[in-house]
């Protein structure tokens, strides 16, 4: 007698929620009498009150606009800086996109500066024995000053990228793991830059 109640109740409950006719209820639902009185009942009080309507307004394309951006600036932005705790991971991927972005710049401006200096009258200045010589004349903190980010780029991208191919293997995706090896690429970075810097 208990279950019967409870199915019926159950059901009552899903004819409301969702104004479902009797026979749309499951036939469990529906087998007592008294959750099929009970859900024609309702299904005819429903049936005879109107949902209400909202109202609706014809507005410009400006104002339809006007109105997206005022919703716009109400919603949080995501990732939101000011809540969320600095942590090595988000800090690790932010930092190898940056290092690829501009050692891809970089490599890509040298080598348009190579192949157009001849032609826009700036002669063998791009050309490497030129280069070579600038960098033996050069004091030394000006030595360091150029090649320490450049040094410091190449090492954390290309370590990061081996920790990523770690990570592509299935090796290293735990939180533990994870923060482990990018410990790893951060003292290999710093190991690496002072090696470079110093050749």
């Amino acid at each position: 007698m208990q279950s019967t109640r409870s199915l019926t109740s159950t059901s009552r409950l899903l004819a409301q929620t969702f104004r479902l006719q009797p026979s749309a209820l499951p036939l469990v639902a529906r087998s007592s009498p008294a959750c099929y009185a009970s859900s024609r009942q309702f299904t005819n009080q429903s049936s005879s009150q109107k949902a209400p309507v909202a109202p609706v307004s014809k507005m410009s394309q400006a104002e339809n606009l006007d109105l997206l951006n005022k919703q716009r600036s109400l919603r949080p932005s995501s990732p939101h800086f000011t809540i969320y705790q600095p942590q090595l991971t988000w800090l690790g991927s932010i930092a190898n996109r940056v290092t690829g972005v501009g050692l891809s710049v970089g490599m890509y401006a040298y080598a348009i500066a190579y192949l157009a200096g001849p032609h826009i009258g700036l002669g063998e200045f791009f050309a490497s024995s030129h280069l070579v010589g600038l960098a033996a004349t050069a004091p030394f903190w000006l030595k360091v000053a150029l090649k320490a980010p450049l040094a410091a780029a190449f090492s954390y991208h290309t370590f990061n990228g081996i920790r990523h191919l770690l990570w592509d293997a299935g090796k290293c995706l735990t939180l533990k793991g994870a923060y482990t090896s990018g410990y790893i690429v951060i003292g290999a970075t710093a190991l690496s830059t002072i090696g470079l810097v110093l050749l």
